[in-house]
């Protein structure tokens, strides 16, 4: 006789009853604190836009927590058991679903950097072309490039010969294959090691940025 919507319900009438006689009524039976849960499942379930993954997902979790609460009252003549597994069961569908849709995207863009790596490749073969195309309009700058090449092919060899005899240097300290007494001392000597790596890769990494 007081319901604020007077059977037969919809979901949305039964939200509404729901934030209706919350106070009075069901918040003696599950915390108070769900109404949060009422309210998003209202908001979300009546909104004029489509659903996204993400909001189902919190959809899904937020009837959980409200079917788990009412549940240690009453299982509701088998009712409630059967709604809690069968929204166990969606959400393990939308985790099949979301996880298949990740590794998609992973594939696609794994597809894209295989395409860019072609692509550079292809740049790369074609060194003689734009060479020729240089010379022809502009011989000066040619030149200027070619030693700017030179340069940077110069600090690259540096850098591979730097990193070649610290890492030598570095496993030669850090093999283990001897175990003795003085080894102990040699983690100390191949972090010195390390050290001046970072230094040298620093170093020529600033003159790279020169």
């Amino acid at each position: 006789q007081i319901l604020y919507v007077k059977p037969p319900w919809t979901l949305a009438n039964l939200l509404k009853c729901y934030k209706k006689h919350w106070m009075a009524v069901f918040g003696y039976v599950v915390p108070r604190s769900l109404i949060s849960t009422i309210e998003c499942l209202s908001k979300h379930l009546y909104a004029d836009k489509p659903f996204d993954s993400s909001t189902v997902h919190i959809l899904l979790q937020e009837s959980k927590i409200l079917l788990h609460a009412f549940s240690c009252r009453s299982d509701y003549n088998g009712v409630l058991p059967q709604a809690y597994a069968e929204v166990t069961k969606l959400c393990e569908t939308l985790g099949e679903v979301r996880a298949a849709l990740v590794e998609q995207d992973l594939s696609e863009d794994i597809m894209v950097l295989s395409e860019n790596a072609a692509c550079e490749k292809m740049e790369a073969t074609m060194p003689n072309l734009q060479s020729t195309e240089e010379k022809e309009l502009h011989p000066s700058f040619h030149v200027a490039q070619e030693n700017r090449h030179q340069e940077i092919w110069l600090v690259l060899e540096g850098v591979w010969n730097t990193m070649n005899l610290y890492s030598i240097e570095l496993f030669q300290k850090l093999d283990l294959g001897a175990v003795t007494i003085a080894t102990k001392a040699s983690f100390e000597e191949a972090f010195l090691g390390l050290q001046k790596l970072l230094a040298a890769v620093k170093d020529i990494r600033e003159g790279i940025a020169r």
